[in-house]
């Protein structure tokens, strides 16, 4: 039944709470020396305590047998320690407001930049969607849920300041794959458009980097994401700055081949010369 969390989830909760091992097997009614091997990993609790466990500490037993706690922010352990919930997995169903036209069809609802400090309050909000514009896309697939956000600044190129960026609704964030582009809701800063890599198994959290080197990359606590959109395509005013490095490649591999050619040709006469 214990897993290799289970100990130190409850070394670092105990040692939250300021208590010795003594005072905690106190409470839970066992003696101090079990108490210290459930802490060890040498004995596994009875369920019954197990449950006394939970109840003591304010946590689920999913989470303190199957999440490793040690990982967590200062924010997210405060939530837990207050008998909120954290979606450590990123497998939670989420529950996404929408709207449909007359047709029952859902609509890509546009968020625009004046929109988007609004929006990481009202976001589940079924009203402050309603009042959102709302287009068609038939090129898209019906059975998918899609919004378009209006990005700001330069750190994404070549997706450049005002772009509209349209985002497929992801239910499960364990499926975000890394290295690939998606738009992120979070509490703290609202929404971003970046690259990102998938960290929930290992600490929690998602790493979020910029397709421009002067930006760095920082990693988003999961509790602090509220949703997630895998990048479908943009719509841009501007023409993309061409890329040079690679044309000038190319233009060196032709002229490359050229040469080639005509050291081979050269080589095939001086053959028949000499013959």
């Amino acid at each position: 039944m214990a897993t290799p969390f289970f100990g130190p989830n409850l070394k670092l909760l105990r040692q939250r709470r300021g208590r010795s091992q003594e005072e905690v097997a106190i409470a839970l009614d066992v003696k101090r020396s079990s108490y210290s091997g459930y802490e060890n990993g040498s004995a596994e609790p009875p369920f019954d305590l197990l449950m006394r466990m939970s109840e003591y500490y304010k946590v689920s037993i999913d989470k303190l047998l199957k999440d490793d706690l040690t990982s967590l922010s200062e924010s997210q352990l405060g939530i837990l320690e207050r008998g909120g919930e954290i979606d450590l997995s990123g497998r939670r169903l989420r529950v996404l407001a929408t709207t449909v036209n007359s047709e029952d069809r859902e609509n890509v609802e546009l968020v625009p930049e004046k929109a988007k400090a609004g929006y990481a309050l009202g976001y589940a909000d079924p009203e402050y969607i309603s009042i959102l514009p709302t287009f068609q896309m038939p090129f898209l697939a019906r059975d998918r849920k899609y919004r378009t956000f209006q990005i700001s600044g330069d750190s994404m190129p070549p997706v450049g300041d005002g772009s509209w960026v349209t985002g497929e609704y992801v239910q499960n964030w364990q499926s975000i794959r890394d290295g690939q582009p998606y738009i992120v809701v979070t509490k703290d800063d609202g929404i971003v458009f970046k690259v990102v890599y998938n960290k929930l198994k290992e600490n929690g959290n998602l790493l979020l980097c910029s397709t421009n080197p002067i930006y760095q990359p920082y990693e988003v606590p999961i509790g602090n994401v509220l949703e997630v959109w895998k990048f479908v395509h943009f719509i841009s005013s501007e023409l993309p700055e061409p890329n040079l490095s690679r044309d000038e490649l190319a233009r060196s591999v032709l002229d490359l081949r050229k040469e080639v050619s005509q050291l081979r040709h050269h080589m095939e006469q001086q053959g028949r010369l000499a013959f």
